[in-house]
């Protein structure tokens, strides 16, 4: 346990806070808020133990105690030193020791390099590492953060890395060898669904019709990415062109801010914090969240290559596991704020905590005025269906990323590991969806996963005959 309890950045043991004048509620008014969020990243930025603890024993109390006036009268009855006595006899308790290590076999290797970029959509994956669960399942992992998504992919070509925050249509396009050369890999799960946005300078708020776009640069992370499929997808239901009537550019995540407010790009579709952080900086808007285009829609997943699970199928089950259990914490909407102080750090997203906590408490200015409360804008399903590795496909083809026949659900079978996921979800006391595909909504517009090539053929704007 920390050993000043009234350093407790969350206030857990104060029970006469009012809480009600901010964005997180746990404040007077926002400023309290920003202020307390600077000297957290001053005090906490070097000291990742002490805030796991912190963040431990704010969300006990929360699942001991739900309603804030439950929280207030226990404390009130029994003080913050008894309450802390209370909770530090149960840390290691129940679903903590759930997450221990399967005895059915040996870990191959301990020590792990994963690589991630520093964005809110690989949150499961870097809140697993402060907040112990590798080390809970007898992993030594050291998250390694990574420039943009050709090094991600390198990296793991050249086994630097021994599995990788990954965007969902990576894995696929790497086995196939689209782009690469051809390396199996696998994706245990979806990282994150919905998440990200079209953000557009602040000079465009008179143009909200995507049809006044013609001549617009924008940016997205990699060509084999979500984000450059919805904007592709996006901008032809509304009658553009995206490989004639605009120019679309690969831009690293870390440097589309940047580029925006230097007036190389007039918008981007791209990955939270950047969309809200775009706001913050006063220098872009947010036209639409990827939610609204197909709410859902995966984005960036978990994997490693084929080779990797057969030399080290016990590790490779750790490492599921402790993914999944960072998931369901991450989905929970109570812990968002919690999972935003986990990861804003310097260590990995180096961002303003009130940035994270907007986009994945889903309460955020949106850059023209308004404060938007949309609770399902991040969301953390970690279920790999092979649905979206088909409508992956599909929009490989229609772009021309692929050519002639393609077996959609072979692939996407082959590279996304459902049925391991669902096993590792019940094992865990996880809620298991049953099937593997799904049908999905797009724009209003239904796919259906068993007629992929009539989906392809059936736009008017692809790049196929």
């Amino acid at each position: 346990m920390p050993t000043a309890p009234e350093q407790n950045v969350f206030h857990t043991y104060d029970a006469d806070r009012a809480g009600a004048g901010c964005s997180c509620g746990r404040h007077g008014n926002q400023r309290q808020h920003d202020d307390e969020q600077e000297a957290l990243r001053a005090r906490r930025a070097q000291d990742v133990e002490a805030l796991t603890e912190d963040v431990v024993e704010e969300s006990l109390m929360r699942a001991l105690f739900p309603r804030m006036t439950e929280r207030r009268d226990f404390l009130r009855a029994v003080g913050k030193n008894t309450a802390r006595a209370a909770i530090a006899s149960v840390l290691p308790l129940g679903a903590l020791q759930a997450m221990a290590q399967e005895k059915n076999g040996a870990l191959e290797k301990k020590d792990l390099k994963i690589g991630f970029i520093a964005i809110t959509c690989a949150a499961p994956l870097i809140m697993a590492d402060p907040l112990g669960f590798y080390r809970k399942q007898g992993l030594n992992v050291s998250l390694n953060k990574t420039a943009g998504w050709a090094l991600i992919r390198d990296k793991m070509i050249n086994k630097e890395h021994d599995a990788s925050h990954f965007l969902s249509p990576m894995p696929i396009a790497m086995s196939m060898g689209a782009g690469s050369n051809a390396v199996q890999m696998r994706v245990a799960t979806i990282q994150n669904i919905n998440g990200q946005a079209i953000t557009l300078h602040t000079k465009h708020k008179d143009k909200r019709d995507p049809r006044q776009w013609k001549g617009f640069k924008f940016a997205v992370p990699f060509e084999y990415s979500m984000h450059n499929f919805l904007l592709r997808y996006y901008l032809a239901e509304h009658g553009l062109d995206p490989d004639r009537d605009v120019q679309i550019r690969v831009t690293p995540p870390p440097e589309m801010v940047a580029n925006l407010r230097a007036g190389n790009i007039d918008g981007f579709l791209g990955p939270d914090p950047f969309n809200q952080r775009a706001v913050y900086d006063e220098v872009g808007f947010i036209h639409i969240l990827s939610k609204e285009i197909w709410d859902g829609h995966p984005c960036c997943a978990f994997g490693t290559s084929e080779e990797f699970v057969k030399q080290n199928p016990n590790t490779f089950a750790a490492l599921f596991r402790s993914v999944l259990t960072a998931a369901a914490m991450a989905r929970d909407p109570a812990n968002r704020a919690l999972v935003a102080k986990v990861i804003s750090p310097a260590a990995y997203l180096n961002q303003p905590e009130t940035v994270v906590e907007q986009v994945l408490t889903g309460r955020f200015a949106d850059g023209l005025g308004n404060v938007k409360n949309v609770p399902g804008r991040a969301d953390f399903d970690p279920v790999p269906w092979d649905s979206m590795g088909v409508w992956i496909l599909t929009q490989m083809k229609r772009w021309g990323y692929i050519k002639g026949d393609v077996d959609y659900k072979a692939i996407a079978e082959k590279v996304l590991l459902l049925t391991d996921a669902k096993k590792y979800m019940k094992e865990l006391g996880q809620p298991v969806p049953e099937g593997a595909y799904r049908k999905h909504t797009i724009m209003g517009r239904e796919f259906d996963p068993a007629r992929a090539e009539a989906y392809v053929n059936s736009f008017a704007i692809k790049r196929t005959a």
